[in-house]
This record gives structure tokens, sequence and C-alpha cells, in this order.
């Protein structure tokens, strides 16, 4: 079948590791109840936030980095580079897990908090723990915060085919992902959780904000460029962010919300995260649209040093991702015992960003010495022999 994607070109887009290095940093802020740093981050001012952010870059980068491998080396090659990385996160996760749940539970003994076990959903390591580690190697059972993880596997896990696809006929397997996605909004579709309950990101509803990021990176904003730099699309694209600011201070603050239709405001409070609602995925595309727009790839500010740390903690993003889930555990521990102080709040969550940073920094000066020395291990050519 003949390839009718649009390859990005080659070179990194610096845009992906900004955005990629912001999302974590929220998600770190976000993770930490009851801290009025993450009032900065943009949950509080509209649908869509910053695990969007992160699941669509992540499935933009995947067709960045596998889709050229595919093509020149086959589908076989491709998949199994996808199954590698797939093997890489479900390493981390289970490392991140086992950390997580060791530390709330000696936290929990030293402390002589009980409470703590519940409020991270891992109680029943205490009755049945056995029965749920095995769920968590199944990534059925999942602490709090512990969301975003399995959902990257997953999709990671069944991304090989949807690539082969999305190389073939790009816009008709970006239809088939919204398909599948209205499908498992109308009936409910989602996987299982252990003990009970399901996933609070629907991988079946969730997809398709990563098969988007794929449809992006392989043609699909190219394609779309005449919408993109069009006044109609500015014009609605700003309209529904002011809309969407609005709806959701609406859901922020009782007394605005109070001022509006019960039937208006009930139709985006609470906003459906778990199911991915179409008013959500609608004001990302918004905002993915407004980037390209205005930030192009060579954007000459990219290039300006105070970009650097989250740039670089773009580039290492799953060390990331999981040292910041860790910290928002060890933060919201910290706000506990110190009472929520407001200088508190803000001394965890800069030193989380920043200790974020220093290992994102670390672990890319560390891969650099990794370079000459691979270098200088490899064996000198043999000199020519005079004939």
């Amino acid at each position: 079948m003949k390839i009718n994607a649009i390859l990005p070109d080659k070179g990194r887009d610096l845009r992906l590791d900004l955005f990629r290095g912001i999302a974590n940093w929220a998600i770190f802020l976000d993770h930490i109840p009851d801290n009025v740093v993450n009032w900065i981050t943009t949950r509080n001012y509209g649908f869509s936030d910053a695990a969007d952010l992160f699941v669509f870059i992540s499935g933009y980068t995947a067709s960045f980095v596998y889709a050229r491998m595919m093509i020149e080396r086959g589908f076989i090659v491709g998949a199994t580079r996808l199954t590698k990385r797939v093997w890489q996160l479900y390493v981390a996760h289970v490392i991140l897990f086992v950390i997580y749940i060791v530390s709330i539970s000696y936290l929990a003994q030293r402390f002589a908090d009980s409470e703590l076990i519940n409020e991270f959903n891992v109680a029943g390591l205490v009755d049945h723990a056995t029965q749920t580690l095995g769920q968590g190697l199944l990534l059925k059972f999942k602490p709090v915060n512990l969301d975003v993880l399995p959902l990257y596997i997953v999709l990671m896990g069944f991304f090989p085919p949807v690539l082969w696809l999305m190389l073939r006929q790009p816009d008709l397997t970006m239809l088939a992902s919204i398909v599948l996605w209205l499908l498992a909004r109308h009936f409910g579709w989602n996987f299982n959780a252990y003990p009970a309950g399901a996933w609070y990101f629907d991988p079946y509803c969730w997809q398709v904000i990563f098969v988007f990021g794929s449809w992006c990176a392989l043609g699909g904003a190219r394609r779309a460029a005449w919408i993109i730099n069009s006044s109609a699309a500015l014009y609605l694209g700003i309209a529904y962010l002011i809309f969407a600011l609005i709806m959701t201070f609406a859901g922020r603050f009782p007394d605005f919300g109070a001022m509006f239709p019960q039937w208006l405001y009930s139709a985006f409070n609470p906003n459906d995260k778990t199911y991915m609602a179409p008013y959500r995925f609608i004001h990302f595309i918004v905002i993915a649209m407004l980037v390209v727009r205005f930030i192009p790839k060579d954007w000459p500010a990219l290039q300006w040093k105070g970009f650097d740390p989250a740039i670089v903690c773009g580039q290492q993003s799953l060390a990331v991702f999981c040292v910041g889930v860790f910290l928002s555990f060890v933060a919201h521990f910290t706000l506990t015992l110190s009472f929520g102080s407001l200088f508190t709040q803000i001394v965890v969550s800069l030193a989380g960003i920043t200790i974020m940073t220093i290992v994102a920094y670390y672990i890319s000066w560390s891969k650099r010495q990794d370079k000459p020395a691979a270098k200088a291990a490899k064996p000198p050519a043999a000199p020519a022999v005079p004939t």
C-alpha cells in the first residue's frame, strides 16, 4: 500500500521538548492538593490540562521517531523498536510503583497515619498484598496519581498497527480513532480497575488525542494549514478559549457558577476527564492550532536560555515524570505536616521543580559522557596494506 503520510522534517523540534517539560512540571503541581502554586497551571483556565498535552506530544513524538524507521526498515523492525520502548515504560512504572507504595506504607507507619494509606488507595496491600501487587503488575491496581504512565504504556503497546495504518491512510485512521472514541463514550467502554471501578483515563477515549498527535506529525497539521491560518479559525478559537475560561471559573467558584443557567453549568461541570469530553478535546485542538500558528519550529525565542530548564526536562521526559510523581507525594505529605502554610506550599513546589530539573540535567550530561566513550572504545581501522 502506498505511503500517503508526510514525514516530519528531520531534526529536533524544540517546541515539543519545551511544552513536554512544562507539562511535566504542571502534572507535578496538579498532583499536590491544596497548593496555591498549582493555580498557575492550565487546568484552572480551560477544559484541557497538562495530561492532554503530555498524551498528545507522546503520540506526536512516537510517530516522529518510529515512522521513518518503519518505512525504511519495515514494519517488524519498527514494531520491535516500539515494543522495546513499551518495555522501558513498563519497567519505569514498576520501579515507580514499588518505590511509591513502600514510601506511603513507611510514612503511614512511621507517623501512625492510617488515613494516608486510604488517601493514596493502597489499603488493599494490607489485607491482600500478593493479589494487589499482582494486579499492579497487570496495570489494574494503581495508587493515586499513578494513572498517566499505564495509559501511555497501553497506547504505545497498541501503536504499531495504528502507525502502519497512519502512514498509508492518515485521514481514515484519524477518523477511525474518532469513531472509537465516540462509541466508547456512548457505551461506557473502559478498562477494569482493581479492586473495583474503571481506569481514571479511559484508554478507548484517550487514544483519540494520542492518535491526533500522530496525525499532526505525519502531515495532518500541514494539510490543515489553510484552516489554522484563517481569520475565522483565529477568532472562533479565541472566543472558545474565553468561553472555556468562563465555564471553568464557574466550576471553581460556586457564587460565579450560580449566575448561569443550570443546563449550561452542568454541561461543562464537572469536567469529564475520564471519557475525554468533546468540549475538552476541542479545547486542546484550539490551543494546538494557536501554538502552531504563532510559534513556528524556527521561533528564535526557543534558543533563549531561560527556556533551557523546561526543554531539558522535556528531553528527559520519562525520568522527570517519574520523579515528579514521587515528589508530588512527598510534597503533599510535607504540606500535611506543616498544616499547609503558604510559605511551605511555595517552597515545596519550587523545590520539586528544581529537583526534577537537576535530574534532567544530570541524565542529559550523563548521556553526553557516554557518546565520546563509545567512540573511543571503537577499535582503530587497520592500516592499508600497500600493493
